[in-house]
């Protein structure tokens, strides 16, 4: 059985399931299973599928592999009707949860049904049972430190009557201005204390969650869009000038169905790179827009949603305003800001370590992409995404954004770019808007291109129209230290990719050529395969080039290599010239580092089975043990990645391209918003350290 902690609260409305969802990531930095355990659970049957919403949102995250129905305790009716037999059935289920995990985080419960005083004392006896400390959740928001010290005080007391034990406490919701001294007030003997500041967007209702109150319906717009939360209201009752003074990012209008001018014009905002994106508009009074109004909305491609009630202005905005948000499983702007908000202020290492959470030694995928990012934060670098008005590019860069990953600059018409993010309902505000036709950079750019290449015949016009290109336009902004690094290729050839970087960038000093490799996360390791997607049949001296570049990726990303230079034999079991060409390739590796584990020619069973390793090389050190694969060819890397990836269920994280003077990294034209994540946070650890 693991460790595991008891997140609870003495009151409703604390933001409980930010701090669970913050703890979770955390320890799935740490351990390779973490489980979910919710001990009374009361389900709304009108809303997220008759489920309880912050179990449901838990059991979603990647990290838990248990189902929703593993990890319930009970309901409240069968705490009312018997709270003993309740407890033993909790203890009972709890622990097969606990029997399948390292760590588990138990949520307690939330303060919809019984009175606060039982409640807590409740959620007291069932830690108590359970053998798991208790981090303590309280709402900071409108209380001062000393408000806060005392609930904490009384909170420990009720919390040692019911023979539990208080390990942290985390005021939540507080002040941006009193965090540190929120954070001091709750830090008692032997108990950790955090404050985290108030973030409305994470209360905030989304568009959706408005509807039911206002029995509203959808009149047009992007259904997908209702998932946007809304930071607030505007009430058009003022002229259309006036209502363009008052919109904010995220606003709700309001506004009578006759009063077209309005919602045109908001409508044009919502577009335009001058204004901020509208959440939504609430038509009400009944009114419905006229056919003229609806064909002009049509014409002008918004996505953003328009809803339509029967209700007054006034009895609108009264129910829009006693709607609460949560935080939800779909909702992904909020989890990425309450990640990065409880990162930024709670020390998860330090809570780790006071719960006597062990590190394991395995690396699971997620904990390999936990790495990769907590490192881009922790030194953060400006890269460059070429493909701004790519959907995938659009909502990656969202996330980026919000977990602090990387600065970033978007190519492309700062009009399109921004009308696309209005069409996903995407916050890019963060990042440089920048046309790959501005005159000034362009006209630099073309000169140094000229300067570099009239060797080959490139006149200055010639360079004009190359440096237009985005591709090369971000090439050279990297070059020329305007940026750190560079990713491209969801919708552009690697070659698209890789060229520039090969006319502008160039490669190591030493190095013959640009290779890449994937970082294939199996079950619980992490490995290096190189090169599966440039070059199609590197020579021997190449193949080094391959080798020594792959090691040296492997280690600027914690994995310590051991190389195996992979052949149809081992050893001197076979022969021809495929054989002889990965033989010269693993004589060059050992003279150019010879401090560097290498192995070759040799079998993918015989670098990666220890047993196969004892019969074939019994004394090779990197035999059964290899974190490095060099192929002798594309053809061979290429289907094996994939072969792996679609049978073993590994994790390819790549292609990261290696032997650049400077970080470009090129997408595969499929890619998904997580991997333009992930390649866009290893290209900000790459520039981080150059000398690799």
């Amino acid at each position: 059985m693991g460790s595991s902690v008891f997140v609870a609260s003495v009151e409703g409305y604390t933001g409980k399931s930010t701090v669970a969802l913050g703890l979770l990531e955390q320890l799935s930095r740490r351990v390779g299973r973490v489980g979910v355990f919710r001990p009374v659970v009361r389900a709304d049957p009108s809303a997220y599928g008759g489920r309880d919403y912050v179990l449901d949102l838990l059991v979603s995250r990647d990290a838990v592999t248990l189902s929703y129905d593993d990890c319930v305790g009970v309901t409240y009716d069968e705490v009312h009707a018997d709270p003993a037999g309740a407890l033993d059935r909790i203890v009972e289920r709890y622990h097969r949860v606990a029997d399948r995990c390292d760590a588990v985080v138990i949520v307690g419960s939330d303060y919809t049904d019984v009175g606060t005083p039982t409640e807590f004392a409740y959620n007291a006896r069932i830690a108590a049972n359970l053998g798991a400390p208790v981090l303590l959740v309280l709402n900071g928001s409108g209380r001062s430190p000393r408000e806060l010290q005392t609930m904490t005080e009384l909170s420990a007391a009720e919390l040692k009557a019911q023979h539990g034990s208080l390990f942290a406490v985390i005021a939540n919701r507080v002040d941006g201005a009193q965090v540190i001294e929120d954070s001091a007030a709750i830090t008692v003997e032997g108990v950790l204390g955090y404050a985290i500041p108030e973030q409305p967007l994470l209360s905030a209702p989304s568009l959706g969650d408005l509807m039911p109150a206002v029995d509203g319906r959808l009149l047009g717009g992007d259904p997908d869009l209702l998932a946007r939360e809304a930071t607030g209201f505007v009430v058009a009752g003022m002229t259309m000038p006036n209502v363009l003074d008052r919109l904010f990012e995220g606003a709700v209008v309001i506004t009578p169905g006759d009063r077209p001018e309005v919602v045109l014009g908001v409508a044009m905002a919502h577009v335009s790179a001058g204004f901020p994106q509208i959440c939504g508009i609430v038509v009400n009074g009944g009114l419905p827009l006229a056919p003229q109004v609806t064909r002009l909305l049509e014409g002008l491609g918004t996505t953003m949603p328009i809803v339509a009630t029967g209700l007054g202005t006034h009895a609108t905005t009264t129910a829009l305003n006693s709607v609460r948000g949560r935080l939800t499983k779909t909702s992904t702007r909020k989890l990425a800001t309450a990640i990065a908000l409880f990162e930024e202020h709670v020390d998860g290492d330090a809570l780790l370590d006071r719960l006597e959470v062990a590190r394991t030694e395995a690396v699971t995928p997620l904990m390999f992409e936990h790495q990769i990012v907590d490192r881009a934060v922790a030194d953060r670098r400006h890269i460059i995404l070429p493909e701004g008005d790519d959907d995938r590019v659009l909502r990656a860069a969202d996330i980026l954004l919000r977990r602090g990953v990387a600065d970033l600059t978007l190519l492309g018409d700062p009009l399109r770019v921004n009308a696309a993010a209005a069409r996903l309902g995407v916050d890019i505000a963060g990042a440089q808007l920048l046309s790959p036709f501005d005159e000034k950079l362009l006209e630099r750019f073309a000169g140094e291109y000229h300067e570099r290449r009239k060797h080959k015949g490139v006149e200055l016009e010639d360079a004009r129209e190359v440096m237009s290109d985005v591709s090369y336009f971000g090439t050279m902004m990297v070059e020329l230290g305007l940026a750190d690094g560079m990713v491209s290729g969801a919708a552009h050839t690697t070659a698209h990719t890789i060229r520039p970087a090969l006319e502008v960038v160039k490669t190591v000093p030493g190095v013959s050529v640009v290779s890449s490799v994937f970082f294939m996360c199996l079950e619980n390791q992490v490995l290096v395969y190189g090169d599966c997607a440039v070059n199609p049949d590197p020579t021997a001296a190449q193949l080094a080039d391959i080798a020594v570049s792959s090691a040296a990726t492997a280690a600027a990303f914690g994995i310590e290599p051991r190389v195996a230079m992979l052949s149809y034999s081992t050893g001197t079991s076979g022969s021809g010239t495929d054989v002889q060409k990965v033989s010269e390739a693993t004589a060059l590796v050992k003279e150019r580092a010879p401090d560097l584990p290498v192995e070759g020619p040799i079998q993918y069973d015989a670098a990666i089975d220890v047993a196969v390793a004892h019969t074939k090389l019994p004394d090779s050190l990197v035999a059964g043990r290899a974190t490095v694969f060099v192929f002798p060819d594309l053809n061979t890397g290429n289907n094996t990645y994939k072969a792996v990836q679609r049978s073993a269920g590994a994790v390819a994280v790549g292609p990261v391209l290696q032997g650049l003077r400077k970080p470009v990294n090129d997408l595969s034209r499929g890619a998904t918003v997580r991997d333009i994540v992930n390649t866009v946070a290893i290209t900000a650890i790459q520039a981080q350290d150059l000398s690799w």
